[in-house]
């Protein structure tokens, strides 16, 4: 499954982003960028075989794309994020009158904690569908809320680690270099190369056991550069970037980083590769 090409109409944005511009950064996400990593989430589900007899939580569950995805297969999902503005989003997507997949989805705003009186656990699948691999310190926080959502899960229950391929293998790479760049200043939050063991040492972190891995085709396309541009910015990982510049300096530089990779239509199409790592709770 590749991508959907959409065409968005732009938006003003600043530095530091007003709630109305926190909220319309959310929704670029939801309707731009969540989508580039369907194929990952699809993968983890078929080789996991997830069904009527899943009973999953999902960390950092965003506009709950994935989560949806697994309640259409009769899982029995929990989602929780400390991002307000895409559970909000999710929420609007779980209403009792989208379908009865999203009658199989429960929501939590924060971390793990969140979702020790749902119901629904304890749990044999934990999923943590933020990739890491691409920004400095992107790993450290999730080791701790992996292994505080593990004490809700039954022994042998699975856990799901995903993270940027090679860069060689991620077009996307040389465009997320722009953050990394223009953070020198604040010497954090910049760009840096995936490391073949990332997700292994979170596992390790965590006390958990590998039991395999892949790897995962998302290719991100975008119906034009403004699109690109906003979907990008939509998964945070340029707020360091316009904290020690400014919002028009980052555009500028992700519309020159992105030049490479537009097609003649003017598409904007970027191959990338996708690990994800399953780990077993002891």
């Amino acid at each position: 499954m590749t991508p959907t090409l959409v065409q968005h109409r732009p938006h003003a944005s600043s530095a530091s982003p007003s709630p109305a511009e926190a909220c319309a950064r959310a929704r670029d996400w939801a309707e731009i960028q969540e989508r580039m990593l369907v194929p990952l989430y699809e993968a983890v589900y078929e080789r996991l075989e997830v069904g009527s007899g899943t009973r999953l939580l999902g960390l950092d569950c965003g506009a709950g794309l994935a989560l949806l995805i697994a309640a259409s297969r009769g899982a029995r999902v929990t989602g929780v994020d400390t991002d307000r503005e895409r559970l909000a989003l999710a929420r609007e997507r779980m209403a009792p009158d989208t379908g009865a997949a999203a009658r199989n989805v429960e929501l939590a705003e924060g971390d793990a904690a969140a979702a020790a009186d749902s119901e629904r656990g304890p749990y044999n699948l934990i999923t943590a569908f933020q990739p890491i691999g691409c920004a400095a310190g992107d790993s450290e926080g999730l080791g701790p809320a992996v292994a505080a959502a593990v004490e809700l899960a039954e022994h042998g229950s699975a856990v799901v680690l995903t993270g940027w391929g090679p860069p060689e293998r991620c077009a996307t790479s040389g465009v997320l270099r722009v953050a990394g760049r223009l953070t020198d200043r604040l010497r954090k939050g910049g760009w840096r190369p995936a490391l073949r063991d990332d997700l292994e040492d979170v596992a390790a972190r965590a006390g958990l056991k590998p039991d395999g891995s892949g790897r995962v085709a998302c290719p991100f396309g975008y119906a034009d550069m403004e699109s690109a541009v906003r979907g990008l910015l939509s998964t945070g990982l340029y707020a360091a970037a316009v904290r020690a510049t400014d919002q028009s300096q980052v555009e500028k530089e992700i519309r020159e980083a992105l030049h490479a990779h537009r097609r003649r239509d003017g598409t904007v199409w970027m191959p990338n590769v996708f690990r994800y790592l399953i780990a077993r709770t002891r």
